[in-house]
């Protein structure tokens, strides 16, 4: 298992939910933090909680939606003076349900490619380049396995348009020692999974995370959260290494 103790990490959707235990998971292996969301103060208090243990945080705002915000974030942390060796673009939106599918609005694919698909594209490829130089670096984008439903259409073929950048970047990526991987968090009682859902969202951890410490080797995979639900994350890296 890659140690990642002191190096940073950038984290989408940090304040709730799995980006906030993915977080707290990531400062216990002793890393230090981007933490994104949509205003500094959702955030905030878990960086003043990281820093209190000696590590080191950072709050930062953006909307997905908005990709000149994007872009100033992006710029905003070159300006803090870090590699950022790890990205783990867990932010995502599910705009709606719509029953009645065949009146499904051009706005739900315009909002959920934005957030879902070209936000965490441009994070992918501002930071791939450094991480490449550097021979070090691991990317592990947010998908999901949601199919045959398209009163979702607009979540489902964002998510298709992800996995396909991730896995067509991954390809290029051998011997870099950067690696690109999928995450699949599993339906989850999130804000976004809805109360419903059969997973907690502790059960995805530490599945949404073990792209970031396998070995240099392993790229543009699917790991499914829900099958390491129960593990250590040390039992969860290894079996991800021999699948």
């Amino acid at each position: 298992m890659i140690d990642l103790k002191g190096r940073w990490v950038l984290i989408t959707g940090a304040s709730r939910g799995i980006g906030r235990l993915v977080a707290q998971l990531m400062a216990d292996q002793g890393c230090n933090t981007i933490l994104q969301s949509r205003s500094v103060g959702h955030t905030q208090p878990l960086e003043k909680s990281f820093i209190g243990r000696g590590l080191k945080s950072y709050s930062i705002a953006a909307d997905l939606n908005d990709l000149d915000s994007v872009r100033r974030m992006l710029e905003e942390i070159d300006g803090l003076g870090v590699d950022v060796d790890v990205v783990l673009n867990n932010a995502g939106l599910q705009i709606a349900y719509r029953e009645d599918y065949f009146k499904t609005p051009v706005e739900d694919y315009l909002v959920s490619f934005n957030v879902n698909t070209i936000a965490p594209a441009m994070i992918c490829y501002h930071f791939l380049p450094g991480m490449i130089e550097r021979g070090f670096g691991r990317i592990v984008n947010t998908t999901s396995s949601i199919a045959l439903e398209p009163e979702q259409a607009g979540y489902s073929a964002a998510k298709a348009a992800l996995d396909k950048i991730t896995i067509d970047m991954a390809s290029k990526l051998g011997g870099s020692g950067v690696t690109m991987n999928l995450t699949d968090p599993g339906w989850c009682r999130t804000d976004l999974g809805g109360p419903n859902a059969p997973n907690s969202p502790e059960s995805a951890l530490p599945g949404v995370v073990v792209g970031a410490f396998v070995d240099n080797d392993i790229n543009g995979k699917i790991f499914r959260a829900q099958e390491y639900a129960g593990m250590s994350l040390e039992e969860a890296v290894a079996k991800a290494q021999t699948v």
